[in-house]
């Protein structure tokens, strides 16, 4: 058994990479890592302490001292700690995800959280979901995989997600943030969302999780772990 073994998996925002992600390190026994969680992180802690987006003087300090780590639950959810302190619900707030879309525009602040994700990988076996983990975290893991689903399936699950958290959103400001979002992520200079060379592309629009999940799993194959 290898000591250390990366699947990554890309996407779009709304693509169900974190619930995928999540099943399949479940069921392979290894450590779920979203990466996305790591900005918000980063994001929560500069919103909590009012630092401005532009002040980079304080930012990248903020970043190299903040200690971010990633717990799974019993039920398998991810548990986000920044500073010991558990951050899981204060981060997934739609003002959290446009301060964290900002922090994720810093060149600084991605290579502080890659090479920190680097070091997750390195010796333990990860399923590591995120926008640039086939393409710059680990461009030679053997099993590189690119979710996405249509635009308006990606909003309506957006949609119910927020409103189950009793978020006050509507379905069309929703869809209008993600289209804003795929082009900042694909347009952006640091490390932009794009298909890794040699990924396996799967469109989950009209799949369940479990389909999505098994059709991962059967192209990774047992004798490959």
């Amino acid at each position: 058994m290898k000591k250390n073994f990366v699947i990554a998996i890309d996407g779009p925002a709304g693509a169900g990479k974190s619930s995928v992600a999540r099943l399949v390190a479940k069921k392979l026994g290894f450590l779920y890592v979203d990466t996305g969680a790591m900005y918000r992180a980063l994001a929560w802690k500069a919103y909590s302490k009012k630092i401005d987006l532009n002040d980079l003087k304080k930012l990248i300090p903020m970043a190299l001292k903040t200690q971010i780590n990633l717990k799974a639950d019993d039920a398998a959810k991810l548990q986000v700690f920044v500073d010991q302190k558990n951050v899981s619900k204060n981060i997934r707030t739609e003002t959290i995800s446009q301060w964290a879309k900002a922090i994720a525009q810093i060149p600084q602040i991605r290579k502080i959280l890659v090479d920190h994700q680097r070091k997750l990988g390195k010796n333990q076996r990860v399923v590591m979901e995120g926008r640039d983990i086939g393409t710059v975290v680990f461009p030679k893991a053997k099993f590189k995989f690119y979710l996405d689903a249509a635009p308006e399936e990606r909003a309506k699950r957006r949609f119910k997600e927020l409103k189950l958290k009793g978020e006050q959103v509507s379905l069309s400001s929703l869809s209008q943030a993600l289209k804003q979002r795929d082009q900042s992520d694909s347009l952006r200079r640091a490390s932009p969302l794009k298909i890794a060379k040699g990924a396996i592309v799967l469109d989950s629009t009209s799949l369940g999780l479990e389909e999505v999940v098994q059709k991962i799993l059967d192209r990774i194959g047992s004798k490959d772990l």
